[in-house]
């Protein structure tokens, strides 16, 4: 069970009142206790600019990913960080490989790269990307990206990146394990063949169900579904049956999003959700050995 991080992503939908004006040291605070606690992972998701029009539905606050795990990476000690998501289409695969590998060393081995096509045309036009073939474009980038990962000198010839003859330093000290994020049956089957997992987003439980029910995962492919916003301490009930749904459809890792009134109440409510999770079923503290 990973943490879906308070204030990087100020959603309107989803985002506590404190949210809005909480700086890193709040964000940390969160961070730590969930490295503590033994969850999984924590999120942080890229969007540069975000057209006035587009913030009200979207949000306008998303903190930069690079920037913010750097930060949370030197106060951690096993907590995954995972980039909820990074589009693809906005960056040259060896910008990818190069920085986000160097945060993987950063890290110690605890990145895992989320990934997406994007959705946004005017984002995409204002940073000067290809929008119209950017899902073609976002399944050679993955395979480029992948191919540069744990090597100093990548190579990959496709139809739209080529390179060889380069040196990459630092790299990622190994494979990153990489989830790709979509909503779409293209989407899971880029994830399937192309990542380690699918972290779907703005679908039912039940249209998880049904688009897991249309193709065979490989072993240890994750499936990573948002659960929430819950209230552990003030309404358990229904933070067992949102665990319970997503753990029935296939999920194998959740991204809980918590409702809190500012970072102490936060941290008491993961500190609850935790055992609630075990209750369930749900094992802490067996984060895997980083590379």
């Amino acid at each position: 069970m990973g943490l879906a991080t308070p204030a990087v992503t100020a959603h309107p939908a989803a985002a506590s009142r404190w949210e809005h004006d909480a700086g890193i040291a709040e964000i940390a605070r969160v961070v730590r206790a969930a490295d503590a606690l033994g969850y999984h992972h924590a999120t942080c998701s890229e969007h540069v600019a975000i057209p006035a029009a587009a913030a009200a539905e979207r949000g306008g606050t998303y903190w930069d990913p690079l920037a913010t795990f750097g930060h949370l990476s030197a106060l951690t000690r096993r907590i995954r960080l995972a980039t909820h998501v990074v589009v693809l289409g906005y960056h040259h695969p060896l910008e990818i490989a190069k920085r986000y590998g160097t945060l993987d060393r950063v890290s110690n081995g605890r990145l895992v790269l989320g990934v997406g096509v994007g959705s946004l045309a005017e984002e995409f036009s204002l940073l000067g990307a290809d929008f119209t073939d950017r899902g073609a474009r976002a399944d050679d980038a993955l395979a480029a990206v992948r191919s540069a990962f744990g090597t100093p000198t990548p190579t990959h010839r496709g139809p739209y990146y080529a390179y060889d003859g380069v040196v990459v330093q630092p790299h990622s000290a190994g494979p990153v394990p990489v989830w790709v994020g979509g909503r779409t049956r293209r989407a899971l089957r880029r994830a399937v063949e192309l990542g380690d997992g699918f972290c779907p987003f703005a679908l039912s439980a039940r249209q998880v169900g049904e688009l897991l029910s249309c193709v065979s995962t490989p072993p240890e492919f994750d499936v990573v579904l948002g659960v929430g916003p819950v209230d552990p301490l003030g309404d358990p009930d229904t933070a067992v049956r949102r665990l319970a749904r997503v753990r029935d459809v296939g999920a194998t890792v959740a991204s809980v999003t918590v409702g809190s009134r500012d970072a102490a109440h936060h941290v008491d409510q993961l500190a609850r959700l935790r055992e609630l999770a075990i209750g369930e079923g749900a094992t802490f503290g067996d984060i895997e050995e980083t590379r």
